[in-house]
């Protein structure tokens, strides 16, 4: 049977998530090990509590708003809807965090949401080895399916000058404002501002999506699927709500991750208040959201196993899963 497809992702008839190779990625694993053999080797020489500071408040800024809010829930999901340029604002903060440009980002999670979502699926899709390997693999290298997908964005993001362009150059962005930092606090601005920042926002990114896809409180299951969700306890704050991921398995279209008493989510703080000044509108939530009869609640006293512990899937065949 055929993997089903989505509004992004087309199939065809051989298009499979299990069969594929993963290979070094040059361009990315440079830019990785650069910035963390910087931030290893300059961090403890030049820090001071200003640099500090300022490497607090940029993650904040860029990981919330740019991250969780503008590519995450606006341009991967479309959860809500805001006046344009604070869309481009919220997207080209998101650039800054470092990972990819804004079609990037969404290539590389239809991509790892698509294959998750089939009955079997590669192992670097499920985050299945051990913690370093996986590591290794997600942050510096790509799999290579022998039957992928095809991608087709929507007109709004392949017609979109301004989004290429930050595709064309998301590296270089960090240039105009390593030269303001280095004007305005010297090297030691440069270095945590830039190189930590950067280093530990795609180093947490990676952190958060391995445990959050290997075991732990759950709260839903949805049958079928070959890659679960897990709640992380403890770091709604500093994750700005991305930690809820088994919620956000159950309702992807939800701008609202937190969606349990108790599961603080400043990315939903911060659309509540856009909300209510008039910055954002038709926003998701769960109860706005199709029902998928693949959904179950699970009880908070069961928890599933951990991934570790999960037979590998290889079996060549696909299999299909009903749409969201």
């Amino acid at each position: 049977m055929n993997c089903f497809a989505t509004e992004r992702i087309k199939v065809s008839t051989d298009t499979c998530a299990i069969q594929g190779t993963v290979r070094w990625a040059p361009l990315k694993s440079i830019w990785t090990l650069f910035l963390l053999g910087l931030t290893l080797i300059a961090a403890p020489a030049y820090a001071s509590w200003s640099a500090f500071l300022l490497f607090l408040g940029t993650s904040a800024v860029t990981l919330c708003l740019g991250h969780s809010l503008g590519m995450h829930r606006l341009l991967i999901h479309r959860s809500f809807e805001t006046y344009r340029p604070i869309e481009y604002l919220f997207v080209y903060l998101g650039t800054l965090v470092g990972m990819a440009g804004p079609i990037g980002m969404i290539k590389t999670h239809e991509l790892r949401d698509w294959a998750q979502r089939q009955r079997s699926c590669h192992d670097l899709f499920g985050h299945r080895r051990s913690f370093f390997w996986d590591a290794w693999w997600q942050m510096h290298c790509q799999v290579k399916l022998e039957n992928p997908p095809a991608l087709h964005l929507e007109s709004r993001v392949a017609n979109d000058r301004f989004y290429h362009f930050l595709e064309r150059t998301w590296m270089l962005q960090q240039l105009p404002w390593a030269l303001l930092f280095f004007s305005l606090g010297g090297i030691s601005w440069v270095v945590w501002g830039i190189a930590v920042r950067v280093t530990v926002s795609l180093t947490g990114h990676w952190m958060v999506g391995h445990f959050a896809h290997r075991g732990g409180h759950q709260g839903w299951r949805v049958d079928g699927a070959a890659v679960q969700g897990f709640n992380i306890k403890w770091l709604g704050l500093i994750t700005f709500g991305e930690c809820w991921h088994a919620n956000h398995h159950a309702f992807p279209g939800s701008a609202k991750l937190g969606i349990e008493a108790r599961q603080s989510d400043p990315g939903w703080w911060v659309l509540s208040v856009m909300r209510r000044l008039g910055l954002a509108w038709n926003i998701i939530e769960p109860h706005h959201l199709s029902e998928r009869p693949a959904l179950h609640r699970v009880p908070d006293n069961q928890h599933a196993l951990k991934g570790a512990s999960l037979p590998k899937q290889e079996n060549p065949n696909c299999f299909s899963l009903p749409t969201e």
